[in-house]
């Protein structure tokens, strides 16, 4: 089920999924047994691998998750109110391909989502990477957990840069507003003609990617409050 976000983040300044996923994947038909996909996992150290069909497809996907139950029920005799309570779980401990033990269909993101759409899709789906696709559903790379974390590795003097030219000169034209960064946090200092805009220029800073909060140092005359870090909303 790819997602994609309205409209081109890059417009809006902001990364794509494509600019941190990883491009070289590892993935296995739906025909490969259960050891050659214990074997694959081993092997490039992942804990999922998708599963294609054609010309590369996503089908699905097939997790350690979804391999436990072989071992879990290898040994034990379920009673019958765990058979029905577990019945997906049961299937999969006979199961002997990725078609027949995979996730599916697969939770996809498409490579020009926003970031905060792929973190938003791993929070609310509980997964840990997402197949990223094309339009035709051709998988096209893979973004982890960790890939997502990469934005915070931008340099205090790269993020400087964008809070002064995507926030501080169109909130605040021709006026002089400081800009320092330090470990990732933005610190805005100065006098502006209309405080009421200061929690505006905050948020917008902290959409920044790479950003870990903003503070803002005004003088006596035109002291605004900035608001607390944290979700702002849709």
């Amino acid at each position: 089920m790819p997602v994609t976000d309205p409209g081109n983040p890059q417009e809006h300044g902001l990364h794509t999924v494509s600019d941190v996923m990883t491009h070289t994947v590892v993935a296995v038909g739906r025909d490969a047994s259960f050891k050659e996909i214990v074997q694959m996992m081993e092997q490039w150290k992942v804990s999922a691998l998708p599963v294609l069909e054609g010309e590369g497809r996503v089908i699905g996907i097939v997790s350690e998750a979804d391999l436990l139950p072989k071992e879990e029920f290898r040994d034990s005799d379920p009673s019958r109110f765990e058979q029905r309570r577990r019945l997906e779980d049961l299937a999969k401990a006979g199961a002997l391909t990725a078609g027949e033990l995979m996730t599916a269909p697969a939770i996809c993101v498409h490579a020009d989502a926003a970031l905060p759409q792929a973190a938003r899709i791993m929070a609310v789906r509980h997964v840990k990477r997402l197949p990223v696709t094309d339009a035709q559903g051709l998988l096209q790379g893979v973004i982890s957990r960790s890939d997502l974390l990469k934005v915070f590795l931008r340099s205090d003097a790269d993020i400087a840069d964008e809070v002064r030219r995507v926030v501080i000169d169109r909130v605040f034209p021709g006026q002089h507003v400081g800009v320092t960064v330090e470990d990732g946090v933005v610190e805005l200092s100065g006098r502006v003609r209309d405080s009421t805009f200061v929690p505006v220029a905050a948020r917008l800073c902290r959409a920044v990617e790479g950003v870990v909060d903003v503070t803002w140092e005004q003088d006596e005359r035109a002291r605004g409050s900035v608001p607390p870090s944290g979700p702002t909303g849709p």
